[in-house]
């Protein structure tokens, strides 16, 4: 970056960083110094490291703070990938904390319409916003962090219900306590996102998961189709071994 003097240097933070912070909406000007989590540490250091290379080297730099991304091609370790697999299976969903949680969940396509929009806005002194209840710029450094959120937490029960509502079947709950390093909750202040873009996520959880559903019944099929056609299952042999 620093070699062929990039424009805008944008990074991927999280708002794990915020740790189990009692005061809600999480704001970027919130201390987030204790993480619960080997993750949020390095993502914490990663957004510190970054600000000591956008001084020292005049690198404007923006780091966004996701909050529970989720939507079609989502990770296979990822909640709603897992309940949706297990449903369709047949097999219990594990639910941790008693479903005593909630997630501000951020579907995919909002979360690059808002990463599009701030790539325009290069942190400078020329867009500093007036307020400093929510400014993040820093005063040494072209540096500034921003969540990405929509600032509508859902309970973990009502994800659950959402899930089960899509696939047209119940789901067999399998109640477990919180897991180490987890946290009751995360709800962004979007805030600053829409102070610099005029923008925030919008897409309701329906409307997010049914998509998520749809393109992994539609993968599914794929899967199972070349399963059962040797041309079909040559093919993906070929490009994985590629």
């Amino acid at each position: 970056a620093r070699r062929v003097e990039i424009r805008h240097l944008m990074l991927a933070s999280t708002s794990s960083i915020y740790g189990a912070n009692a005061t809600v909406p999480f704001r970027e000007t919130d201390r987030a110094d204790e993480p619960l989590t080997i993750y949020a540490a390095t993502k914490k250091s990663m957004e510190l490291m970054a600000h000591s290379y956008a001084h020292l080297h005049k690198i404007p730099t923006t780091a966004f703070r996701f909050f529970t991304v989720y939507g079609p091609g989502g990770r296979p370790d990822m909640a709603l990938f897992k309940f949706t697999k297990n449903m369709l299976e047949g097999q219990p969903i594990e639910i941790y904390g008693e479903g005593n949680m909630s997630r501000d969940f951020t579907y995919i396509d909002d979360l690059i319409e808002a990463i599009v929009r701030l790539s325009a806005v290069v942190p400078s002194e020329e867009n500093r916003l007036e307020t400093t209840a929510v400014e993040t710029l820093s005063r040494q450094a072209p540096f500034r962090v921003v969540n990405i959120g929509g600032g509508q937490p859902v309970s973990l029960m009502d994800f659950v219900e959402t899930v089960e509502k899509a696939l047209g079947r119940p789901a067999i709950r399998k109640m477990l306590a919180m897991q180490k390093g987890d946290v009751p909750r995360t709800f962004a202040a979007p805030d600053l996102l829409v102070a610099l873009t005029g923008y925030k996520p919008d897409t309701t959880l329906e409307v997010g998961v049914k998509a998520f559903v749809d393109w992994y019944l539609e993968a599914k099929q794929e899967l199972d189709s070349a399963a059962h056609d040797p041309v079909l299952s040559l093919n993906r042999l070929s490009k994985s071994s590629s």
